[in-house]
């Protein structure tokens, strides 16, 4: 059996799953995981086929979610960053009852553009795809520098991600292919308008790739779930803004205990 990468820390009585985006491995958590560690017992994971867990091939977003399960503690609060917004969001609609609290940063549910539904044009993704084959870092480079445009910290930021990518092995291009496949694909608006449990979405206001009026268009399709945009920060806030970030996660640990 393939093996995931796991790492457990953290004095909390609540488990909080952290599930890093494309391209990326749970080492981009690093700037709050001191934070988060007196308040939530961290579950750090490196998503199948990136960072230390190797033995994957590319994964459906239901194999992904189902092998990340198979590792996660009973009652877990999942937050999804991105690509891995969808994997935690897909666990809370098949298995509700493993699930304490759903949280999503600058993720959608339906990443690419149709119709009046904003997002990422399908060519650019698809491009993307052809750019993976010709030239691999150098496309993983520009999809990160995209993350974090328009932020006061944007070049710090971006090579804070770039250090992430390149201090553990490197996903091959069919994993990237393949989160890339999900990012294009996926579609889960109408279900998780179904879902019941507490559920929070942080976006940031500058973010390019998860544009903000997606957050306004959920606020109405999914009345029972709760968004928070931050002003300045654009698809990796708790990167440019951790301190916020980590306070709004704690905002939502206490309401949760109420």
């Amino acid at each position: 059996m393939s093996k995931l990468w796991w790492q457990t820390k953290g004095e909390g009585k609540d488990d909080l799953v952290l599930l890093h985006g494309w391209g990326l491995n749970a080492e981009v958590w690093h700037c709050i995981c001191e934070e988060l560690s007196s308040h939530f017992r961290l579950h750090l994971v490196d998503l199948p086929g990136y960072g230390r867990s190797q033995d994957f091939g590319a994964l459906t977003l239901e194999e992904m979610a189902e092998t990340v399960l198979a590792h996660a503690p009973e009652r877990a609060i999942l937050l999804g960053w991105s690509l891995g917004g969808l994997v935690a969001s897909q666990i809370a609609l098949t298995h509700p009852q493993r699930v304490r609290g759903l949280v999503t940063i600058a993720s959608s549910p339906c990443f690419t553009a149709q119709g009046d539904w904003p997002g990422i044009k399908p060519e650019i993704l698809a491009g993307f795809q052809q750019q993976l084959s010709d030239d691999f870092q150098r496309t993983v480079e520009r999809f990160l520098a995209l993350q974090t445009l328009g932020t006061e910290t944007a070049r710090q930021d971006a090579r804070r991600l770039k250090a992430v990518v390149l201090e553990q092995p490197m996903p091959s291009v069919e994993v990237l292919n393949g989160g890339l496949e999900i990012l294009k694909t996926a579609d889960l608006r109408q279900p998780l308008s179904q879902l019941t449990l507490p559920f929070l979405r942080l976006y940031g206001h500058l973010d390019g790739l998860v544009p903000r009026k997606v957050a306004g268009l959920l606020d109405e399709l999914w009345p029972q779930s709760e968004a928070v945009v931050f002003p300045k920060a654009a698809h990796a806030p708790f990167i440019s803004h951790p301190q916020d970030v980590c306070q709004v996660l704690e905002d939502f640990q206490k309401r949760l205990e109420d």
